[in-house]
């Protein structure tokens, strides 16, 4: 008996391969695989085929928006997801900033303090942030 899927588990389901998604981010199969090698995306394995989910879709769309529109090179990407906290990349108000147990807290990211903060200060959900989907692809 099958089990109904969350919209949430939808998101994070690897249902498209890599000509697919290269051709609904206007980019290559190649740009793809780059991005794959310098591990700033992760997508699912059957066989040796590459399958990509929704979010994974998002977090490619947000790659290519920071390296084509703000002229962040790949390198400059992965220095910025590892030291620049989640509101410096987001530019999180100060009133939202002070709220903010992550913030507040600078030893863990804010899904790992409070999944909700974003949420009730913003209206932002996690799954939704580029920092978090960002490291999940990392995972």
């Amino acid at each position: 008996m099958r089990k109904d899927i969350s919209d949430a588990e939808k998101q994070d389901m690897p249902l498209y391969p890599i000509g697919i998604v290269a051709e609904l981010i206007g980019t290559t199969d190649q740009t793809l695989r780059l991005y794959e090698k310098h591990g700033l995306i992760k997508p699912a394995r059957r066989n040796k085929n590459r399958f990509y989910s929704e979010n994974d879709i998002k977090w490619l769309r947000c790659l290519r928006e920071l390296i084509h529109h703000q002229k962040i090179s790949i390198e400059g990407i992965k220095k910025l997801l590892d030291y620049a906290p989640c509101w410096e990349i987001t530019n999180c108000a100060d009133e939202r900033k002070g709220k903010c147990s992550a913030y507040i807290d600078k030893t863990k990211p804010c899904w790992e303090l409070n999944r909700m903060i974003c949420n009730t200060a913003s209206g932002r959900i996690c799954e939704d942030c580029v920092v978090y989907i960002s490291k999940q692809a990392k995972t």
